[in-house]
């Protein structure tokens, strides 16, 4: 269970992963000790999964968003299909859903010919009979898991 001052020390972190110890525990009223003692915890426990960077993806030649819906034939949820949709390095997320479609893709590439590759070896995957894809024409705004 997380209490208000881990709550605290993942939004502080999430606002910028590189805080220093010291400065992340004055933020919550801790020593950088026990700032440090708190977060290797919360990686122990599986609540922290990694430290990155947010990388604009416009800015390294990924300017072209979709998500895609993959309709299948049969049940989609297995290694297999984790495994071949994780092969293609376009998708930075896959989803097993509920309701017409099977999968939900993020696919980000950086014109819409490489998308259409992508979508062409969608269909190479068992299962998939169809997609329907949803282009994003402006973000408004990401964020992050809330951690309140």
């Amino acid at each position: 269970m997380l209490d208000h001052v881990d709550r605290q020390l993942l939004a502080g972190l999430q606002r910028d992963a590189t805080m220093a110890y010291a400065e992340l525990g004055r933020t919550v009223g801790l020593s950088a000790a026990a700032a440090h003692e708190r977060v290797r915890k919360l990686r122990e426990r599986g609540v922290i999964r990694r430290t990155t960077i947010e990388v604009d993806p416009t800015a390294v030649g990924r300017g072209v968003l979709a998500y895609v819906l993959l309709q299948s034939n049969a049940w989609m949820g297995d290694t297999p299909t984790r495994d071949a949709l994780a092969d293609i390095p376009e998708i930075e997320e896959a989803h097993v859903v509920a309701g017409s479609a099977s999968l939900l893709a993020k696919i980000r590439t950086p014109t819409t010919e490489a998308l259409q590759a992508v979508l062409r070896r969608l269909f190479g995957i068992k299962g998939v009979m169809g997609t329907q894809t949803i282009m994003v024409l402006e973000t408004f705004f990401e964020r992050p898991t809330d951690p309140r």
